[in-house]
């Protein structure tokens, strides 16, 4: 296998395991979520693919793996092997642009994003403020901390009075 057959192989392989869809928000794939890392090829028949789960505890990543293996060996590789790192750590600033687009579609908030430079906000009082998905009104509040996943808690716009999900903000 040349080396460019092998990164034909790699990129066939990744824009397959980005377009696999999460098991808890199927309207967004592991490439909306950033949780796609490395894919290889050993050879054409072998990849391995580096997944980092959006939550610690995570009960989705046996179905995340499984989906990503049943996408691969459909494409046609026979050995497939799915591995999770965890360092670095996931966030929610890796959610693309699409995703973010997709949740507020559904629905749910997009998690305010770190500044790329400069210092990280730091409040001992407030959290980074959630804009309402339904009116963009930036007064929203916690209801719960917990949401239908793990990655969620539930808020409440103080505007429309509709609550909401939201994505946990980096902590």
């Amino acid at each position: 296998m040349t080396v460019h057959d092998q990164r034909s192989i790699e990129r066939t392989a990744v824009d397959i395991v980005r377009a696999v869809p999460d098991p808890e928000m199927p309207y967004l794939t592991l490439g909306d979520l950033g949780v796609v890392g490395e894919v290889t090829a050993d050879s054409p028949d072998r990849v391995h693919v580096r997944l980092t789960p959006t939550y610690l505890g995570c009960p989705a990543t046996e179905v995340i793996a499984r989906d990503v293996e049943a996408a691969l060996r459909g494409a046609g590789w026979p050995a497939v092997t799915v591995e999770y790192r965890f360092d670095p750590p996931w966030t929610p600033d890796r959610i693309t642009e699409e995703g973010r687009r997709k949740l507020a579609a559904e629905g749910v908030a997009p998690p305010s994003r770190t500044p790329a430079d400069g210092p990280v906000p730091v409040s001992l009082s407030r959290p980074a403020p959630v804009d309402c998905p339904r009116c963009g009104a930036r007064e929203t509040g916690l209801l719960s901390p917990f949401g239908s996943t793990p990655c969620q808690e539930l808020r409440r716009c103080s505007a429309c009075g509709e609550p909401f999900p939201a994505i946990k903000a980096a902590r």
